[in-house]
C-alpha cells in the first residue's frame, strides 16, 4: 500500500501534516470571529455612539479616573507579588521533591476551578475584622477587607496560576548540563541563576506577568465582595461599567470598558515585542 507523503512546507503536489487544513482553519476562524471578534466589535460600536466629546467626558470623569487608579494600582501590586511568589512556587514545584508536592501542584489550579464570587466571599470572611486573619492583622493596625489591599489580594488569588503555569514547562525543559558547565567554569550559585538560568526564563516570565496583569484588570467577582465598592476609594473600573449597565447607560459602560480593553491590548502587544527581542538576543551569536 503506497504511503502518503507528508510535508510541513505545504508546497504544490505535497501532502499536509494536518488533514483538512483549509476546513480546520475555516472553522477556527469562524468560531474566533463569533466568540472573540464579534463581542469586541459590538463593544467598540456601542461605545462609538457617544461621539468623541461625550466619549471623552465619560472616560475622563473624576469617578472614572479614580476607578482607573484603584484598578491599575491594585493590579500592579498583585502582579508584583505574584511575580516573586509565582516564580518561587514554580521553581519549588519543578526542582524539588517533597511530601504533598502533587497536592500543592493541584492547589495552584484552584482559582481556575473555583467561581470567583465564591473566592471573594471566602477572602472577605477570612480578612474581615472578626476573621481568622483579619482579627490579628487588625490588632496590628492593618485593615485588609474593604481597602485597596483587599482588592490586590483578590486579584493576586485569581491571577497566580497564569505565572506558575507559564513558567513550569520552561523550567522543566531547562538543560541541567548548562548549569553544570557554568559551575565547572567557576560560577557560583547566584551567578548561575542570574546569568544563565534567569535569561532563559525571562520570555516565559514576561508572558505570565502580562497575562496575570490583564487578568487582574478584568477581575470582577472576587473583588466586589472584598472591595467595599466606595466611589473614589475602592471602586474598580469593572464595577463602574456594571453600574452604568444597571442604569441602562450602555454606551457609557462600553466606553469605560474600551479603556481597560485598550490598556490590556497595549500591554500584550508590548510584552510580545519585548519577548521577541529577548528571543533574538538569546539566539544571537
Amino acid at each position: 500500500m503506497p504511503r502518503r507523503r507528508l510535508s510541513t512546507a505545504g508546497g504544490k503536489g505535497q501532502g499536509r501534516v494536518v488533514p483538512g487544513f483549509r476546513l480546520s482553519l475555516g472553522i477556527t476562524l469562524f468560531y474566533a470571529a463569533i466568540i472573540i471578534c464579534l463581542p469586541l466589535a459590538t463593544l467598540i460600536l456601542v461605545g462609538a455612539r457617544l461621539g468623541p466629546a461625550d466619549y471623552w467626558a465619560v472616560v475622563s470623569s473624576p469617578r472614572a479616573l479614580a476607578s482607573y487608579r484603584v484598578t491599575l494600582g491594585a493590579a500592579a501590586l498583585a502582579t508584583m507579588f505574584n511575580t516573586v511568589y509565582g516564580f518561587a512556587l514554580a521553581w519549588v514545584l519543578v526542582r524539588y521533591e517533597f511530601p504533598g508536592r502533587r497536592v500543592l501542584d493541584a492547589i495552584v489550579d484552584l482559582p481556575f476551578a473555583l467561581p470567583t464570587a465564591v473566592a471573594g466571599v471566602a477572602l472577605t470572611a477570612i480578612f474581615a475584622k472578626n476573621g481568622w486573619f483579619g482579627e490579628p492583622l487588625g490588632a496590628l493596625g492593618i485593615k485588609v477587607a474593604y481597602t485597596p489591599i483587599g482588592i490586590a489580594l483578590a486579584m493576586a488569588f485569581t491571577s497566580l496560576p497564569f505565572i506558575v503555569r507559564t513558567l513550569q514547562p520552561v523550567m522543566e525543559e531547562l538543560d541541567g548540563e548548562i548549569e553544570e558547565a557554568a559551575r565547572t567554569l567557576g560560577a557560583g550559585t547566584v551567578t548561575i541563576f542570574f546569568r544563565v538560568v534567569l535569561p532563559i526564563l525571562v520570555p516565559a516570565l514576561l508572558a505570565g506577568v502580562s497575562l496575570a496583569f490583564a487578568r487582574c484588570l478584568g477581575e470582577f467577582g472576587a473583588v466586589i465582595f472584598i472591595a467595599g465598592n466606595q466611589p473614589y476609594s475602592t471602586e474598580i473600573t469593572a464595577l463602574l461599567a456594571f453600574i452604568r449597565i444597571e442604569e441602562y447607560d450602555y454606551p457609557a459602560a462600553a466606553a469605560i470598558a474600551t479603556v481597560m480593553l485598550g490598556t490590556a491590548f497595549v500591554l500584550l502587544v508590548v510584552t510580545n515585542a519585548v519577548q521577541a527581542l529577548a528571543r533574538r538576543h538569546e539566539l544571537a551569536p
